[in-house]
């Protein structure tokens, strides 16, 4: 059973969550997302559940350990993990979702101490194979909280019995285990050429919540490796045609 903890979520943009735990209370979390912790708090980190849990954990694109954090102190202590880039952290109470509950690669911020973190296989070659997140998926299980991240602005949606929604791929964060996921082509050669939206789209049919996220983790590096390519082809055409001419005059060896 998952410990009961209390949070308080700070910030904005870049977001961290604080918990507050009771003596003898833990929470787990992705190594290296630790923010701060309060005298009295005392971290282990290991496998989770020996090494075949750890490389589990690993395609899904988490680190090979975790850490657990424990208030060994004989009062209520504090500690909070930090958010790895621009987005929103999401609350999940597994207790009222069912007990599971299924998430992108690399989403998992921390958990009640008990919460499992485990793989999941997508159903379906073709959404395995262009939907995205690939054929792994983390599957969160257990009766506490768990918190994950992602990317820019979230929105919930809660799909009906046969309702579907078509969404780029890269925008799924999260989504209950009676949510049917699987991939449509895109339609039209401009469209797939052109439409700036990849060749398909994703296919969520309900019944079940969804989460979405306006930046994927993807999109957001694209941008920063072409403003970079941008930028150095900038440098190089100042350096290279204007760069001798500037520097000429500005070194002093051109006389008038």
């Amino acid at each position: 059973m998952a410990d009961i903890i209390d949070y308080k979520i700070h910030g904005d943009d870049m977001q961290i969550v604080e918990i507050e735990l009771d003596p003898s209370e833990g929470v787990r979390a992705e190594v290296g997302a630790m923010m701060f912790m309060e005298e009295g708090i005392q971290m282990d980190t290991g496998t989770g559940g020996g090494l075949f849990k750890g490389f589990r954990r690993m395609l899904t694109g988490e680190g090979f350990f975790i850490s657990t954090f424990m208030n060994i102190a004989n009062v209520k202590r504090n500690v909070a993990f930090g958010a790895p880039y621009p987005g929103k952290i999401i609350v999940l109470d597994l207790k009222q979702v069912g007990g599971t509950f299924i998430c992108q690669k690399d989403s998992f911020l921390c958990a009640a101490n008990g919460i499992d973190i485990d793989i999941a296989f997508t159903k379906k070659m073709g959404a395995g194979l262009f939907g995205g997140e690939g054929f792994i998926l983390q599957r969160l299980t257990g009766d506490g909280l768990a918190f994950v991240h992602a990317g820019g602005t979230i929105i919930k949606r809660e799909l009906r019995e046969r309702e579907t929604l078509r969404i780029d791929t890269g925008c799924l964060v999260a989504m209950s285990p009676t949510v049917d996921y699987d991939i449509q082509f895109v339609g039209g050669f401009k469209n797939a050429l052109f439409g700036g939206e990849g060749i398909f789209l994703a296919s969520l049919t309900g019944p079940g919540t969804v989460y979405l996220q306006s930046l994927p983790l993807s999109r957001l590096a694209d941008r920063i490796v072409s403003s970079s390519r941008t930028n150095r082809e900038e440098s190089r055409g100042i350096g290279g045609i204007g760069g001798g001419i500037l520097g000429g005059l500005l070194g002093g060896d051109n006389k008038f």
